[in-house]
């Protein structure tokens, strides 16, 4: 098993008036790895950036600071794909500001990319619901509550083996995938 990380989540909006870091660290606490840091206050740290030109501004010095932390500390991005036409697309954005600042290759892949396709906010709804079209922008949505507890779900919903195959909304099963990466690569 690997040593224990942390946590360091970047995600688009301000504390407070988003439901993405609620979204995050109420699924970071039900999915509780073994190999996560525990912390009194949460299992990670939460870095609003306002808007995605923000995000991708800090992008590379918070990449580097967890790079300087050592191998116990993992960096999460959260932000939403909007107009591009998937994860890949934006990851690729990311990558780019990631070589301009002389990023390797190997560093960059150890983000997990969390990318809704336009608001975290249809994935509340997908999982509350069971539908949503993620070509529209989600209802916004400032219900904390509701937001933990489909994070708690889709948490559940990921510790358990499928009996039946789910099809997913694409960039929750996108996104998915790079937590299970991530899963993978601390056993």
């Amino acid at each position: 098993m690997a040593k224990r990380t942390q946590i360091i989540c970047m995600h688009e909006g301000q504390s407070g008036k988003s439901i993405d870091p609620v979204f995050a660290n109420a699924f970071l606490k039900a999915y509780d790895p073994e190999w996560l840091r525990p912390f009194v206050t949460g299992k990670a740290r939460f870095i609003g950036c306002g808007g995605k030109s923000e995000l991708q501004k800090k992008f590379p010095q918070e990449l580097k600071n967890c790079l300087n932390a050592g191998s116990d500390t993992t960096l999460i991005v959260l932000a939403d794909v909007d107009e591009l036409k998937n994860g890949e697309q934006l990851k690729e954005q990311y990558w780019e500001i990631a070589r301009q600042n002389k990023i390797s290759e190997e560093s960059f892949e150890n983000v997990v990319f969390i990318f809704p396709r336009k608001r975290i906010e249809n994935w509340v709804q997908y999982l509350s619901t069971g539908v949503t079209d993620e070509g529209t922008v989600g209802p916004r949505d400032y219900n904390f509550s509701e937001a933990k507890d489909m994070a708690q779900k889709l948490a559940k919903k990921c510790r358990q083996p499928q009996q039946t195959k789910e099809t997913l909304p694409k960039s929750l099963e996108w996104s998915c995938n790079n937590w299970k990466a991530l899963v993978e690569r601390m056993r």
